[in-house]
């Protein structure tokens, strides 16, 4: 059996390297097992196998390459900073593929996630095996910055494998999502090696990882592509609605190099996020050599607009990773060096094409739009009523919505119905501005002007109370008491239409409130402590001449008769003075009392109860239940709602728009 003495292995390496490159290289676990699958790669595998154990925390990545000599291990793999593509021998692989690995740091990243690495590896001269340990390797290069880390050897019956190399990640440093799922769509975004006709295959527990595992082709609404990469994600896209190629050529300098893939747009922009995991991919990725070099250029261009929302692609630029020219990759291998001539070519070419797809993306959005919002046939009607200009004004409009990035069908729903009536207002306007020309001749267009008028104010108004009926049912919904008193106490005195739907808001008399609230104020001071204790607010309104007083108890206070009735006649009497002494004693005055629950007094005694709301109304005054005002106001608007609801062919229209059951507002197949 082998000890830690044997010096079979060595590592030389600074524990700065090691901290930059080991554990700050990678942030995730795809990235990290990318390594592997790339060295896997260069080693000719045709098979990798990834396997997640996530009740053990153990992964294993296993290939069936022609493995590693002890040499190989020593002077390649465990040789930090080894440049393979320097040595003739090395720079291809053995069948002639291009390698993937460059600066000879990959395998560091694998401390990333991991505390304790496991190689095992078979090839023509035997099987053999060592274990990194980043504890120890941390001891050693502490005790001695110019020592080597000598890993200690596998024992023979410890070698599980008889070809290929097999990688064992044990003490995994962080939760990480190891989802199978997750884990295939993160892999197969990061290699185009994995297509048929590369005689590579990845399998993660045991499912194989295949192109469709990118979840690209059914989120493609227009694609772009350039060579035969592109044709082939087009061709195996689902409900493609547009395809175009376009050139392929770059001239760098003298020499002409080329791209390949493809760059589309999706339906909706949160088409291009993930669900489960949050992560988007609105972006451009660059691949060089089957393999993930730049996850985000897009953001570089600094794009703006809609359309940027729904902008996804991936392009290979084999040119930027040539053999004879100085590598341009970053450390981390994620991204690219930016001032290199050939990097800034790409970006040129990709942005003079962006703006092309913009134009492109444009004029087919405002042609859906069109289709999209024709496919309610209440619109459709609307828009068959309209001529010339006015026709092609609300295709523009159509077209608009239709580029924004909203991805439910109700909110595209209401942008429609708010397009209408903007579009409505526009017409009138047009004719308001013709007001000028009008003379006795043709009388019937201020006729027509009017009913123009009376329609938007209806359908206007309409609007605000759906929206009022919307807020008072989230109030009723409130089952918090607590919530329901915080929500009701900071809006009701904004919102008197809760109280009734003629308030609409308090008028703007600044002397007539800071006067009666002085008044007021007064009184409050002379409370009892009960009383106090109850109150959480009050609040003076003027409207149309009615001066309105706003009490509020706390939602769970216990409250009697008495007190109530004593607290508005003072609040009333306070009034009136204070009205007096400004000359407008004989104005109305209005007491309304908010209450959590019905009064102690009333507990079951129907004849008490009406003795007292008759009482309150010889001084104006009502007491009304949180429940009850949300209940009064929900069916006041309610009514009005159903009365009102043959005003106008505008409101007409929204109401039909609104209530459609059926399944509209969607592109027809």
């Amino acid at each position: 059996m082998t000890t830690d003495n044997d010096h079979t292995y060595r590592m030389t390496l600074s524990l700065n390297v090691l901290k930059h490159l080991g554990f700050g290289l990678y942030s995730n676990v795809p990235a990290v097992l990318s390594e592997a699958v790339a060295n896997a790669w260069d080693a000719d595998a045709s098979r990798v196998d990834i396997k997640i154990d996530s009740n053990s925390g153990v992964i294993t990545i296993s290939d069936d390459g022609h493995g590693m000599t002890v040499d190989d291990a020593n002077d390649r793999y465990l040789h930090v900073g080894y440049e393979r593509r320097k040595h003739p021998d090395t720079a291809t692989s053995r069948s002639g593929r291009m390698v993937m690995g460059r600066k000879g740091i990959g395998k560091l990243s694998l401390f990333s996630i991991a505390d304790s690495v496991k190689v095992e590896t078979a090839s023509e001269t035997g099987t053999h095996g060592f274990i990194m340990d980043r504890i120890r390797i941390e001891e050693t290069l502490t005790a001695d910055p110019t020592a080597e880390y000598h890993p200690p050897p596998l024992p023979t019956k410890d070698i599980t494998i008889s070809t290929g190399t097999k990688i064992t990640l044990t003490n995994l440093k962080r939760r990480t999502n190891t989802a199978a799922r997750f884990l295939r769509r993160r892999i197969a975004r990061r290699f185009s090696v994995i297509d048929n006709h590369n005689n590579f295959r990845i399998f993660v527990n045991g499912t194989l990882v295949t192109p469709s595992d990118r979840e690209y082709q059914s989120k493609l609404q227009y694609i772009w592509t350039f060579g035969d990469i592109g044709d082939r994600v087009a061709n195996s896209a689902t409900n493609l609605e547009h395809r175009q190629k376009r050139p392929c050529d770059i001239v760098i300098d003298d020499s002409t190099v080329s791209i390949n893939g493809w760059i589309g747009t999706a339906r909706t922009a949160g088409d291009l996020k993930d669900t489960e995991t949050n992560e988007s991919i609105n972006n451009i990725v660059i691949l060089v050599r089957g393999k993930l070099a730049q996850e985000a250029i897009l953001e570089e261009f600094g794009e703006g607009g809609v359309y940027r929302a729904y902008v996804f692609g991936e392009i290979h630029a084999d040119f930027l990773d040539r053999d004879d020219l100085e590598d341009i990759s970053t450390t981390s291998r994620q991204r690219i060096i930016e001032d290199d001539p050939r990097y800034r070519a790409l970006k040129s070419k990709l942005q003079s094409e962006l703006k092309i797809i913009q134009n492109q993306w444009t004029a087919l959005r405002n042609q859906g739009g069109t289709a999209i919002a024709l496919t309610n046939p209440h619109i459709k009607r609307w828009f068959q009523t309209l001529k010339g200009d006015h026709q092609t004004a609300a295709r523009t409009l159509f077209g608009r919505i239709n580029r924004l990035p909203i991805d439910g069908e109700d909110e595209k729903r209401q942008l429609f119905i708010s397009g209408i009536i903007a579009f409505e207002n526009l017409k009138l306007r047009n004719l308001l501005d013709r007001f000028e020309d009008i003379s006795l001749d043709n009388l019937n267009t201020i006729s027509e002007t009017f009913a123009q008028l009376d329609d938007l104010e209806a359908t206007a108004y309409y609007q605000i109370i759906k929206d009022r009926i919307r807020m008072i049912g989230k109030l009723e919904r409130l089952v918090d008491d607590n919530e329901k008193e915080k929500v009701i106490q900071q809006h009701l005195y904004k919102h008197l239409w809760l109280l009734d739907p003629s308030w609409e808001r308090a008028t703007d008399q600044a002397r007539t409130e800071k006067t009666v609230k002085y008044a007021i104020d007064a009184e409050v001071d002379t409370l009892t402590d009960e009383e106090q204790r109850a109150r959480l607010d009050i609040y003076y309104a003027n409207y149309a001449g009615k001066h309105v007083i706003i009490e509020l108890k706390r939602y769970l206070a216990n409250t009697r008769f008495n007190p109530i009735y004593e607290q508005c006649r003072k609040y009333r009497n306070a009034t009136r003075k204070a009205l007096r002494q400004m000359g407008r004693a004989n104005e109305n005055i209005e007491l309304i009392v908010v209450i959590g629950k019905n009064l102690t007094d009333w507990s079951g005694d129907q004849e008490s109860e009406n003795d007292d709301r008759q009482a309150l109304q010889t001084i104006n005054a009502t007491v009304v239940t949180y429940d009850q005002l949300i209940a009064n106001a929900q069916r006041a608007y309610q009514e009005f709602t159903d009365r009102n609801k043959e005003i106008g062919r505008i409101y007409n229209l929204i109401e039909q728009i609104s209530r459609d059951d059926v399944d509209v507002l969607r592109p027809i197949d």
